[in-house]
């Protein structure tokens, strides 16, 4: 299975997200699905997750979901360096990574705004994007 970033299209900072992966991968391998698109929400409810409550950010990779903090810094593994160094905080217990987590996922919308309308993919990536 591709591995397939799912996030909330209308976060901005999501957005902001997804753009950063996109602009420092090592190689074009990663996916993304939003979770208010079809692909989105058919892989959200799959691994037992509700589509509806976009607080999350998951990959799926290996036919396994990983979430919060866990993803992100799976994620880190894509990128080039000194990006992928990031990886090393998973040595912080993973309590605390998703206790801070949790805390900016609450205040993304107040911290950094919220879109109107869905990210839409620039035509160079958009066969990236998942959409059935």
């Amino acid at each position: 299975m591709t591995d397939v970033v799912v996030f909330d299209g209308t976060c901005r900072l999501c957005a902001r997200s997804v753009q950063f992966i996109l602009a420092h991968e090592s190689a074009p391998t990663l996916r993304f699905a939003s979770v208010q698109s079809r692909a989105g929400a058919r892989l959200m409810r799959e691994f037992g997750f509700d589509p509806a409550d976009a607080s999350t950010f998951v990959l799926v990779s290996d036919g396994r979901c990983h979430v919060q903090s866990d993803a992100a810094l799976r994620v880190a593994r894509f990128l080039r360096m000194p990006w992928r160094l990031l990886r090393g905080l998973r040595l912080v217990p993973r309590a605390l990574r998703d206790a801070v987590y949790d805390a900016v996922a609450r205040s993304r919308y107040r911290w950094f705004g919220r879109l109107d309308a869905c990210m839409v993919p620039t035509p160079s990536v958009a066969a990236r994007f998942l959409d059935e």
